[in-house]
């Protein structure tokens, strides 16, 4: 055509849906579905297969989670019968744990083993609590444990007349069960005082025993001596100490001990603070070496978090092992460590807390954000070129999908499709996931009730301008949980629906 000059597009650019199609940029569309960018344009995005069990049928799943093991991955599976399926364990078909109106389920990995919240989506479930799954394809069990009871042995204290070192005065002993994944429970019931003369070693006998094959080893445990002019009999009043090299195997009853007050250093007497039974949350993450557990059961602990003993996953003490902050009409929905700093957010509000090497308690937390937090599974996070150090995260909430490094930024990496997220149902929130591939660089976000995967492509810059949109979706497919793999990448748990 005369006098026409050719318009070239060198790169599509994705979706814009923001404002009239005539503000559309011309190196944008207006409307796409089902396509991923690659270098200089686009094509069909790959199918959905299947079967992602290796032919093993699983129907009606509600969440999909990768889980690391120590030595390889394999997926959780929790059906809408409340059923979580591993499928590496040796018999992948069986439940590992069965809890019936489970809609969601908190995961946290530590050491190999993970660690499962049964939860409604909203909170932890009323009643429930945190299990523990060793990986092998044995049933998950509570995590923790309860203390030593009479029923499992009247443990009793003698002087031997054998030379010791035990001093002279009152002490009084106590038993403390260890599991196979290193919880040391409370003091048992049964805590035998004996007078010893000095110079002696004490002989212990009935030392409990526990019917839980979980128990692997039975710790004695016994105060400093106690002066008979002072001494109240009151066998909770008194500190108690491990004594150095004083276990047993569970199922021995009988042990020998001598030791020097001196000697006794490690303290046992904060183990009576502790859950036996730790309460589900709705979520579980990790934070300097330490379980995060938050939003129980529906009541005023949803502005409550737990938090365990460094290097203890299970040890949450009641006391100090709390942080809260004021209570507002929306629970807790997700926290997450970034640059050292323990985040926590609600729907619409995001505070901060950092660990200042004291309890939990004394931690001190300031509010972030009064208008913008996120949605429960709405943090995908980001690392650095290094592949070590978590540099910044992505956050869905209800205005939209923010990069947020400490606050957040704007415009909003969802900036070029707002129209298209004020079109979604608000009621979905609690059901949308966001996963972050930063090997091939893409970002995936599940609107299930809109039967939506939302694909956002940043080769090209982690940036509200270069990042290029696309929706997907398949008839009768709804998209119910997604999550990535090291080896297979994005995994999908999807349903047919009429």
């Amino acid at each position: 055509m005369r006098d026409h000059t050719a318009i070239n597009i060198e790169e599509f650019n994705g979706l814009w849906r923001r404002g009239d199609a005539d503000s559309t940029p011309i190196d944008h569309f207006s409307d796409c579905n089902n396509i991923i960018y690659i270098e200089g344009g686009f094509e069909t995005r790959p199918g959905i297969k299947a079967d992602i069990t290796n032919g093993i049928g699983f129907f009606n799943l509600l969440k999909i989670k990768n889980y690391e093991k120590v030595n390889d991955e394999s997926l959780l599976l929790l059906d809408e019968d409340g059923n979580i399926f591993d499928t590496g364990s040796p018999t992948p078909t069986t439940p590992i744990l069965t809890i019936i109106g489970m809609l969601d389920f908190g995961f946290f990995v530590y050491a190999g083993r993970a660690y499962i919240s049964p939860s409604t989506k909203a909170h932890g479930m009323a009643g429930e609590f945190v299990y523990v799954y060793m990986g092998d394809g044995t049933p998950a069990r509570k995590a923790a444990g309860f203390a030593p009871t009479l029923v499992d042995g009247n443990m009793a204290a003698a002087n031997s007349g054998t030379v010791g070192h035990v001093e002279a005065g009152y002490h009084i002993f106590g038993a403390v069960y260890e599991t196979d994944t290193g919880f040391l429970t409370s003091i048992g019931v049964v805590r035998p005082v004996l007078l010893a003369p000095g110079a002696q070693q004490v002989n212990l006998t009935a030392i409990p025993v526990s019917p839980n094959s979980y128990v692997t080893k039975v710790h004695i445990v016994a105060t400093r001596a106690i002066d008979p002019v002072f001494f109240t009999g009151n066998t909770d009043g008194y500190q108690f100490f491990f004594i150095p090299g004083a276990f047993v195997t569970n199922g021995t009853t009988t042990l020998s001990v001598s030791f020097y007050d001196s000697e006794l250093l490690e303290d046992a007497w904060h183990l009576e603070d502790l859950y036996e039974e730790i309460p589900a949350g709705v979520g579980l993450t990790g934070y300097h070496g330490r379980m995060i557990n938050w939003c129980l059961e529906p009541d005023e602990s949803q502005s409550t978090i737990l938090v365990s003993n460094a290097g203890e996953p299970e040890a949450f003490n009641q006391i100090d092992g709390l942080i809260i902050i004021p209570s507002y009409q929306d629970p807790i929905t997700i926290c997450q460590e970034l640059r050292d700093i323990l985040y926590i957010f609600r729907n619409t509000q995001t505070w901060a807390t950092q660990d200042n090497g004291d309890v939990p308690s004394s931690w001190n937390v300031v509010i972030i954000d009064n208008g913008l937090g996120s949605a429960l599974h709405g943090i995908a996070t980001v690392l650095d070129i290094g592949n070590t150090t978590l540099d910044l995260m992505i956050v869905f909430n209800v205005s939209g999908i923010f990069l947020f490094n400490g606050t957040f930024t704007f415009p909003e990496l969802s900036y070029k499709i707002a129209d298209l997220l004020a079109e979604m149902d608000l009621s979905d929130l609690f059901n949308v996931e966001v996963y972050c591939d930063t090997i091939l660089k893409r970002l995936y976000i599940i609107f299930p009730g809109q039967m939506i995967l939302l694909y956002g492509d940043y080769s090209h810059g982690l940036d509200p301008i270069k990042i290029r949109w696309c929706p997907w979706s398949a008839t009768g497919i709804q998209i119910n949980s997604i999550c990535l793999t090291q080896f297979n990448r994005l995994q999908i748990a999807a349903q047919v629906v009429p």
